[in-house]
């Protein structure tokens, strides 16, 4: 599974603990940046992971930054992504269990190093249902769509 990993500055120390989870698991991982603590715009490095998981050039994604909040709304920008804000197992578990997340999203500034371990353990761990969960999946999808020829400025 490849998965592309970024954060903005809030979210390096995490990122960077994750980053060696994901060593010891075994998961092979793209780290889009940044390298150091220095500010930076949560927006551009959110791109860089999204757009990967759009185009299917990496399978999964991680983000994080201060809150989780900037990366999400960022992520999910993209089409085909479904970027989830999790804080803690449960909904980590969930937004892959019922929604097939493709985007694991934290907030540095509300996570523990521990607690983010646990989260990325369950996502990655938990595959999507399907059945009536890929139905609704479907109904995104076409909503999606119509978003798009929308801003193209089609009926």
């Amino acid at each position: 599974m490849s998965t592309a990993i970024g954060s903005d500055h809030a979210g390096v120390e995490l990122k960077e603990e994750i980053k060696r989870f994901l060593e010891e698991e075994g998961v092979s991982f793209v780290d889009m940046g940044p390298d150091g603590t220095d500010s930076v715009d949560y927006p551009d490095y959110g791109a860089k992971v999204a757009e990967l998981v759009s185009k299917g050039e990496a399978e999964r994604g991680i983000l994080i930054c201060g809150t989780g909040i900037g990366m999400s709304i960022v992520a999910n920008k993209f089409p085909g992504v479904r970027a989830a804000l999790c804080n803690e197992p449960l909904s980590a578990f969930l937004s892959r269990r019922h929604n097939d997340s493709n985007i694991l999203v934290m907030g540095g500034r509300l996570v523990g190093k521990t607690m983010a371990r646990e989260i990325v353990k369950s996502w990655l761990g938990t595959p999507f249902e399907g059945g009536r969960h890929e139905i609704r999946l479907k109904k995104i999808t076409v909503i999606e769509g119509k978003q798009k020829k929308d801003a193209a400025g089609r009926p």
